[in-house]
């Protein structure tokens, strides 16, 4: 066993697997060595399994190994291993890097003691006072009853599901079949939001109309780009590798053999990068380090205005003869009609966007002016949360598409127009069961629903106007909960009448979570099941370069703790059953096909099963030739696996797809792009009404150290160490007129809610604007962001003003948390 300060050496007969990062979207692959805890192997090469000479010194970067990739875990049958989860220095992806999460892999993993001791183990039911332990049989006779007892009296829309849709921990292609095919096919229910937001859609609408999937482009691309255009994103910390082995080179000039090669006509020099953003993030710091000042341009745009400065460059591309007017006129429609619709001069872009008509004129000129010799720049765009839930998600990517296309910067090498992504992909569905995008929230929140599913989501801390959200959860199921303590002995069938009634006939809500641990949803929940995640269960996703990679098993889960796709199994046989004993066919097959032993079962059912002959429809981002993926190949093809979608599998090898759209073929009717005219709107009304009252803009996001809603991070005091409460930046001009100082509590609050926040004066952040963490336990952004959506139910999260006030001081904040400043210039 590894002691704080030395690491246990994997013997040379250790169990090798394959990992993929369970958290960020670039899905770095890892090794994953399993061995017996009172073994371990020695320091020369021939005596480890990592093939390393540990008797001298390793040359810097030959691997990274940390205690934090150790562990100690106990498999079901009571023996102990030691884990060592390191980066594959073989990856494409990461190149042997790892990020402060994927470190943190093995420290993550269950143990009686460690980070996961809080997970859930047994299912779990509510009585109406506490809490107790329960069998999976106890949990599903409940949940199948009641589910039976709504569709048979309420229908479908009785029922309500919260849900992931994505790849990485709490996800997988086995994981969104089998709930997908449980939801929609079976239950047949339209009420279904994503776990991130309030509608069953997409956050990429706009471009996938115009033809062009949001992930198109390769990893390496960013290597040969002449310019990076990154907006809305703050690589370095959310994207960590992929910026740090893909960007980095090539803003430092160590990429240009390589673009000689790929383009050996044209003119080659390290990258220049433009970031839209409004703030000054730690991205734009590295990044100035790294590849100069005179490299970088920020152009730090007034919030809300990101389809201003895309029509006004747009414009200006078009009036100066920059656009491809060859590959317009050939491979797209609807040049003319944007032209005249987006039409902005830069005088105008500057005075709405705040940015100098100098500095959009160099934009441009990075970005889109021809080469020496006339050739066309390849331009990269990386875009992120700051559009996809900024102004009018639709008519963001509209307008940054539109100029995208003009300069036919996409579908050739070294360019791309590309969400950067928060967790991993891995989209495989039957067709969703509605008409029209549901606002959930708003139906919910309106007494609509009688059941309502949390599955691996947390809509307590990430959706939009949370406050409201949770005042009207914490009422209805409290309904249900004062139920239920009246229910001495009852029997299961009493109990499923009991909830019913408080449901139907009192306003009650009958609140279910699915996930890893019991998170801030047990407040409101009445039964909790147990679930697996990556290395406790096969497992594939596919990254940002549409890679996709199977994460092997290679140990048990805590208690009875199941996969994903296992569950949805088990719910739908067990209301299987109960029509069977009714003998009501029609509803037997609804819920039929479920019989899978393994998550590979589930796989073959779904991603494998998409286009093939007699299937069924279904939506998958493996599309037609996911059929030739299997486990087998997928294991061989290690972590380094294939890219979407699978050309062919030549001598037991799979090949993909390294970029979409070289062909000039578009995901269109009749393959051409559409151009989509998208003038500016100004703000919302529901947000200028909240600007005009309230001072300070809250941006919000992700920070480097933290996943998510810290569902594991909340138990590690190596995280919440460093972030007691969800920071708040303010510039410090600001905070001393609010006589505020780091490590005070400050209450931020409009009309929509309030939220504490620990205050981290930054220089660096303009008067008047903040930027607060997103989705953490102990302050939640959410409850100041209104209500408003756009036309396909897209939150506007960063659209957010409020008013701060200084509540007081926590001393141990000031005592152990560092307000150094966080750009590392």
């Amino acid at each position: 066993m590894a002691s704080k300060d030395r690491v246990a050496l994997p013997p040379v007969n250790a169990q090798t697997t394959n990992l993929t990062c369970h958290f960020c979207i670039v899905g770095c692959g890892y090794h994953v060595y399993k061995w017996d805890e009172n073994t371990e192997g020695g320091r020369a090469p021939h005596q480890n399994a990592l093939g390393l000479d540990f008797r001298k010194q390793l040359p810097p970067l030959q691997v990274i190994m940390t205690p934090a990739m150790t562990n100690v875990v106990t498999d079901n049958d009571g023996r102990r291993y030691n884990i060592m989860i390191v980066p594959d220095k073989g990856c494409s992806v990461n190149q042997g890097l790892s990020s402060t999460r994927g470190g943190r892999l093995a420290t993550v993993m269950y143990t009686a003691n460690g980070v996961g001791k809080e997970r859930l183990k047994t299912a779990r039911m509510h009585t109406g006072d506490k809490w107790v332990d329960v069998s999976w049989d106890n949990a599903l006779a409940i949940y199948a009853g009641l589910t039976k007892k709504i569709l048979d009296n309420d229908g479908p829309s009785g029922l309500v599901f919260d849900c992931f849709d994505h790849g990485g921990a709490g996800g997988g292609f086995e994981g969104t079949w089998g709930t997908g095919k449980l939801m929609f096919t079976a239950m047949k229910t339209p009420m279904v939001r994503i776990h991130n937001r309030p509608a069953y859609n997409s956050e990429c609408h706009a471009t996938r109309e115009m033809g062009i999937g949001e992930l198109n482009n390769s990893y390496e691309d960013a290597e040969v780009a002449d310019c990076i255009v990154a907006i809305g994103t703050n690589a370095y910390e959310t994207q960590t590798n992929y910026f740090l082995a893909h960007w980095v080179p090539n803003l430092q000039g160590g990429t240009l053999e390589k673009k000689k090669k790929w383009f050996p006509d044209e003119s080659a020099a390290k990258a220049k990068i433009v970031i839209v953003d409004p703030r000054r993030s730690p991205t734009v710091a590295v990044c100035e380090t790294v590849a100069g000042k005179d490299n970088v341009l920020h152009l730090d745009i007034e919030p809300g205005t990101d389809i201003a400065l895309f029509n006004g460059l747009f414009t200006y591309v078009v009036e100066q003869g920059w656009h491809d007017k060859e590959f317009v006129a050939r491979y797209t429609s609807g040049f003319d009609a944007a032209v005249q619709a987006n039409k902005l001069s830069l005088e105008e872009t500057s005075r709405i966007t705040g940015v100098p008509v100098a500095k959009l004129q160099q934009a441009a000129d990075w970005a889109y002016k021809p080469k020496a010799g006339g050739k066309r720049p390849h331009t990269m765009h990386a875009y992120e949360k700051g559009i996809i839930w900024g102004n009018d998600n639709y008519l963001i990517q509209s307008a940054l598409v539109d100029l995208v296309l003009a300069t036919h910067n996409v579908g050739r090498r070294g360019t791309g127009v590309v969400r950067m992504g928060g967790h991993q992909e891995g989209y495989t569905r039957p067709p969703y069961p509605g008409d029209s995008k549901i606002y959930i929230d708003q139906e919910v929140i309106k007494g609509k629903g009688l059941m309502y599913t949390c599955w691996a989501a947390n809509p307590f801390q990430t959706t939009l106007n949370a406050e409201e959200h949770r005042r009207v959860f914490l009422r209805r199921t409290g309904i249900v909960k004062e139920a239920l303590a009246g229910a001495r002995g009852a029997s299961t069938q009493q109990l499923i009448d009991i909830v019913y009634d408080a449901c139907k006939n009192k306003g009650g809500l009958y609140l279910v979570s699915i996930n890893l641990y019991p998170t801030m949803l047990a407040d409101a929940a009445h039964l909790m099941l147990p679930a697996a995640h990556p290395g406790e269960t096969n497992l594939t996703s596919m990254n940002g370069e549409r890679r996709l990679r199977l994460s092997q098993r290679f140990m048990d889960a805590p208690g009875s703790s199941k996969p994903d796709c296992q569950i949805a199994a088990d719910i739908a046989n067990a209301v299987k059953a109960l029509y069977q004993a009714e003998g009501k066919t029609d509803m037997v097959t609804r819920f039929s096909g479920f019989d899978w032993r393994t998550e590979e079962d589930a796989f073959n059912d779904g991603f494998r099963k998409a286009g093939t002959a007699g299937a069924p429809p279904i939506d998958s981002q493996g599309g037609e030739t996911g059929y030739m993926a299997t486990y087998q190949l997928l294991a061989r093809a290690g972590n380094n696996g294939v890219q979407l979608p699978i050309k062919e599998v030549k001598d037991g090898k799979l090949i993909g797809t390294e970029m979409l759209y070289m062909d000039g073929k578009f995901s269109t009717a009749d393959g051409k792009a559409i151009f989509k005219p998208s003038p500016w709107p100004g703000l919302p009304k529901t947000v200028a009404d909240q600007k005009a009252k309230h001072r300070f803009w809250i941006n919000n996001g992700r920070v480097n150290e933290i996943w998510q809603t810290a569902y594991h991070d909340m138990y590690n005091s190596f995280a919440t160490d460093r972030w007691p409460m969800a920071f708040l930046e303010i510039n410090p001009d600001d905070g001393r007129a609010l006589g505020v100082a780091s490590g005070d509590v400050v209450d931020v609050y409009n009309d929509y809610g309030s939220t504490y926040a620990m205050a981290y004066l930054e220089p660096s952040i303009k008067a008047n604007q903040t930027f607060m963490q997103f989705a953490y336990f102990n302050g939640i952004a959410g409850d100041v962001t209104t209500p408003w959506v756009d036309r396909n139910v897209v939150p506007y999260y960063k659209g957010t003003w409020a008013s701060i006030r200084r509540v007081g001081t926590v001393a141990d904040f000031k005592d152990t948390v560092s307000f150094k400043q966080r750009r590392f210039a």
